[in-house]
């Protein structure tokens, strides 16, 4: 009886010790820099989005926050080496729809689960895709893309960003939804899609907003309808498809911080009290704007249910077309 007593509260000072630990942790914390690994090259949306954050939370947390590029193999090189980190909070990853809830299932050998992997620390952001046109194609509504495509199946080409992206899954799942037969082109990257849309070498794309905003603005694309449930800030004047006959349809790009699985709930939750304090900072939404997103924010618990809702719908997606990436 002594005995079991002796093993008891051993195991219970180790784990007062263990919380106490924590809760220290979590008080002194940070001490030194953090790494926020964005899983691509410098230039992009979530590289943008990387800094903006690096910078407020650099601010907050009077300790330097940098951003280290982490590219490769569609952004799963990164990905994994977050997901195989200290969970200490020194490493964090810039995630996003493609690298969190598109690439488990589009590269079967990443052996990166987003559930099990990583412990949510909030949203940042959302980007909507849009579906572009050439100013002389003649379909204007969704409505009339879908009637040119029923009318004439597989005739009409889509040009997308490379397969896996949002741009191209955006547009799987408007061939899926609306039930219709249109040849999809994946390009290598959204610049060779915007030069083979302004040249008329392709008549429509989807495409995420920031390369597209001057031309728009320009008068030499044009915007049929975008992804989110919402009209999208900077295009007021651009139904969404939810609008334009196609109830319920969104594909909606999320961006958020996330660290790797394990990492002390103190630590998580003070760190995204430190995000959401950073996006509602209008200088902060101001950016994000600029960058072509919505500011979006969250608590740990509503992105982990994100992350959950996201991977459902294009995992499942990616199972149902045999994607797949070796």
């Amino acid at each position: 009886m002594r005995k079991t007593m002796r093993v008891l509260g051993l195991v219970l000072l180790l784990a007062s010790a263990a919380i106490g630990g924590s809760a220290a942790r979590a008080d002194d914390y940070p001490t030194r820099k953090i790494t926020l690994v964005v899983p691509y090259p410098p230039g992009g949306g979530v590289d943008a989005m990387a800094r903006v954050m690096a910078q407020k939370l650099s601010e907050a947390f009077h300790q330097q926050v940098i951003v280290e590029n982490r590219g490769g193999a569609g952004g799963t090189v990164g990905t994994r080496f977050v997901a195989r980190a200290a969970p200490d909070g020194y490493t964090l990853l810039l995630g996003h729809t493609g690298t969190i809830s598109i690439n488990p299932s589009l590269y079967p050998k990443l052996d990166i689960d987003p559930r099990k992997d990583f412990a949510p620390i909030g949203l940042v952001a959302s980007m909507p895709v849009a579906l572009l046109a050439n100013p002389s194609f003649p379909a204007k509504t969704v409505a009339d893309v879908i009637a040119m495509a029923k009318k004439e199946p597989g005739k009409l080409n889509l040009g997308t960003s490379a397969m896996g992206t949002g741009g191209y899954m955006c547009a799987e799942l408007f061939k899926s939804e609306a039930d219709i037969k249109v040849a999809v082109i994946p390009y290598k990257g959204t610049a060779p899609v915007m030069t083979d849309l302004l040249g008329g070498q392709v008549p429509m794309a989807f495409g995420v907003l920031p390369p597209a905003l001057g031309n728009l603005k320009a008068g030499t694309l044009r915007a049929i309808a975008v992804t989110s449930k919402k009209r999208f800030s900077l295009l007021p004047d651009v139904p969404t498809f939810d609008e334009s006959g196609m109830p319920g349809f969104e594909a909606v790009l999320h961006y958020g911080l996330l660290a790797p699985y394990g990492t002390p709930a103190p630590i998580v939750d003070k760190l995204s009290a430190a995000v959401r304090k950073a996006v509602d900072d209008p200088e902060v939404q101001k950016r994000i704007h600029f960058e072509g997103g919505d500011p979006l924010t969250s608590t740990p618990a509503e992105y982990a249910a994100d992350i959950d809702k996201e991977e459902k719908k294009w995992g499942g997606l990616v199972h149902k077309l045999g994607l797949k990436v070796e």
